[in-house]
């Protein structure tokens, strides 16, 4: 694995700015504490309705599989993006019970796969990094391959 950059450093700075913005931060803010989706079913009726709901939507899942797109065609290193954010997987894990059913509607089967990848990417990254502390913790240090 590559080490980061100082390119790496300066587009993850640039991203975190980003996330500062006071309509991306109400966004987010709304996403991942009001946000309660049930279904796509009660979610559909209000798709490109341009209320706020829909439009923090958008927002906040564009947004991270934006970014997701830039660790996938490495353009930012996932070993610094993994160590340094978190909200990727939340927001994955609030559309992936619905996600397969959109994608079939709307005609759009890639629709969020560069999040969905490098959410499934950062869970394993992040199981990896609690067995190397378990293993340290437990005097039982893993040769590296």
């Amino acid at each position: 694995m590559s080490r980061p950059t100082k390119a790496d450093a300066d587009l993850l700075l640039r991203l975190y700015e980003i996330r500062r913005e006071p309509e991306m931060r109400k966004a987010r803010h709304w996403f991942l504490h009001v946000f309660q989706p049930s279904d796509w079913a009660a979610l559909k009726n209000q798709r490109m309705t341009g209320t706020d709901e829909d439009r923090y939507i958008r927002m906040v899942t564009s947004y991270w599989d934006m970014v997701s797109a830039f660790v996938e065609q490495r353009v930012l290193n996932n070993q610094l993006f993994f160590s340094t954010n978190g909200e990727n997987v939340a927001v994955w894990n609030k559309v992936k019970p619905w996600i397969e059913v959109v994608r079939s509607e709307m005609n759009r089967p890639t629709y969020l796969k560069n999040l969905e990848s490098v959410a499934e990417k950062h869970l394993q990254w992040r199981q990896k990094q609690a067995d190397e502390t378990s293993n340290i913790k437990g005097g039982h240090k893993k040769k590296k391959k």
